[in-house]
């Protein structure tokens, strides 16, 4: 009996954690690597993102400078975080997409990090309750 060995991946295969699409558009090459390049630099914030989904769409009844919108959605323990850009370029959206979910995700690492540190102690605030009653 013969084991076939395991399937090897491509060295171009991407995280099973990145979805990517282009509505109304085909992903060239490079605009698909592109975008797996931004989502990967999103990646690093925290290793328990459940998903991100890229979606690239074109849209032709928009005013030339406002025709490519980008839209990231990235599905994490709590609220998910969902923005949108337009741009007269894919590649510009894109980019200005990827830079928005960072501060995002930013955003809420820090404001989780300080409600953790800041928390009174248990024995402060009975103090402050007694002291006031």
């Amino acid at each position: 009996m013969k084991f076939k060995s395991p399937p090897t991946a491509a060295p171009d295969a991407i995280d099973p954690k990145i979805l990517i699409r282009g509505i109304h558009l085909d992903l060239t090459p490079a605009l698909r690597a592109a975008a797996v390049q931004k989502a990967e630099r999103l990646l690093r914030h925290d290793s328990r993102l459940l998903r991100i989904r890229l979606d690239l769409e074109l849209d032709e009844s928009r005013a030339p400078e406002a025709r490519f919108v980008a839209k990231g959605h990235i599905e994490i323990r709590g609220p998910d975080l969902v923005a949108s850009e337009t741009s007269g370029d894919a590649y510009k959206a894109l980019d200005r997409l990827a830079d928005k979910l960072d501060r995002m995700l930013r955003e809420r690492t820090r404001t989780r990090r300080d409600r953790r540190n800041n928390r009174p102690a248990a024995d402060e605030s009975a103090d402050g309750l007694a002291a006031a009653g």
